[in-house]
């Protein structure tokens, strides 16, 4: 029986241990960077690529990214798209932050409960949309594909 209990808390130890260690954010708090992502989506919505990139740590990269897809989905469709976030209908999840990095877990509920996820990162006391690839932001990733999978649930 011992030796049962034993078997059962390796594995639930090393099954936690391939989850990333993260911190959840209350939304609106000062730590907190889903006001940046509000003005972010609000800016896309109205199709102003250029404000929204300005709030990045890459902003050209980002602005090139969204002139891309804008180019691919057509104006009036890459408006609709960034409004959707900003609809009650597709509520934000949850935040979780690794250091100075955040995601933000949206549900879509016109889109089959699809998670979508965002991310940001703190320099010098402001929240930008997160460009630069890392480790702490490959752990967020990781964080989200898990989501997804229904391994966590927020």
């Amino acid at each position: 029986m011992r030796l049962a209990a034993l078997l059962l808390a390796c594995v639930l130890g090393v099954a936690h241990a391939q989850e990333p260690a993260y911190t959840r954010i209350e939304p609106g708090s000062a730590a907190s960077a889903y006001p940046t992502a509000q003005k972010i989506l609000a800016h896309l919505a109205s199709g102003n690529i250029e404000a929204a990139a300005a709030l990045s740590n890459a902003p050209e990269r980002r602005a090139d990214v969204l002139r891309y897809y804008r180019e691919t989905v057509g104006e009036e469709e890459f408006k609709r798209i960034f409004s959707r976030y900003l609809d009650p209908a597709n509520a934000l999840l949850a935040e979780v932050a690794i250091g100075p990095r955040r995601l933000l877990l949206w549900k879509l509920g016109e889109a089959n409960d699809h998670i979508a996820g965002q991310f940001y990162v703190e320099v010098e006391g402001q929240f930008l949309m997160d460009d630069a690839p890392g480790e702490a932001r490959a752990e967020l990733r990781r964080v989200l594909e898990a989501a997804r999978s229904g391994k966590i649930r927020f």
